[in-house]
């Protein structure tokens, strides 16, 4: 686990990441990886000195097996309120089933290696459903980006105050950490849309789903990015 800047903890799950943002008085998980990382993410949580019963709020940035698989375990060790946007919560619920994407030729084989053995995650509560702005209680002022694309209900995290951003799957850190938008969309105009509104925010730090977090000077590579894309 690395502290990215303070009180924000990385935990490096493999093919994925999860992060722990560790106040004095709250703790709170932004997505749990896979169903099997719920043991991991509670030695982490004992890591920086607390209790499992201490996280208090799970934030799901959208409803990917590889962001929500431990929700189920994670929530009945240690009771946390879970908060998802409205349009991912039926599918962590278990109501409706995951949307496929829509798989470009080159996203097809991956993809594929990537579903063959896969396991449905056990459903999840859902106890707060996030729209676009809506506060969080991190350091009192974190917002609720909606940044649908890679989901219906996919959201980032920002903090304005301290200039820090979790993107989710909504960007990601490819290889060699090249800047993306993510992969395996339901609609990838829309996830490019999506870039470009996070592109628009004032931040320094990153956070991604996949990939090590950008540490500096983030928000500029973000408008880089997005130029490119164009409209």
């Amino acid at each position: 686990m690395t502290e990215i800047v303070p009180g924000v903890h990385a935990i490096d799950l493999g093919t994925v990441y999860a992060y722990l943002y560790h106040e004095r008085d709250h703790l709170t998980l932004i997505d749990t990886g896979y169903a099997d990382h719920a043991a991991r993410v509670l030695q982490e949580i004992e890591t920086i000195g607390r209790r499992p019963q201490d996280l208090e709020q799970i934030v799901v940035t959208h409803s990917h097996a590889d962001h929500r698989g431990a929700l189920a375990e994670l929530v009945d060790r240690t009771g946390a309120q879970v908060l998802v946007h409205a349009l991912d919560a039926p599918v962590v619920r278990g109501e409706v089933p995951q949307p496929l994407p829509v798989l470009s030729d080159l996203e097809r084989e991956p993809f594929e290696q990537i579903m063959a053995g896969f396991v449905e995650p056990p459903p999840g509560p859902v106890d707060r459903e996030l729209e676009d702005g809506d506060e969080i209680d991190l350091d009192g002022r974190a917002q609720a980006v909606h940044v649908p694309g890679h989901t219906a209900g996919s959201i980032a995290v920002y903090l304005p105050g301290r200039r820090l951003l979790f993107s989710g799957d909504a960007a990601v850190a490819g290889p060699q950490g090249r800047l993306m938008v993510g992969v395996f969309n339901v609609d990838t105009q829309q996830a490019r849309a999506s870039f470009r509104k996070l592109a628009a925010l004032d931040f320094e730090v990153a956070c991604f789903g996949h990939g090590k977090p950008l540490d500096r000077e983030a928000s500029l590579a973000f408008r880089r990015l997005a130029e490119k894309l164009g409209r």
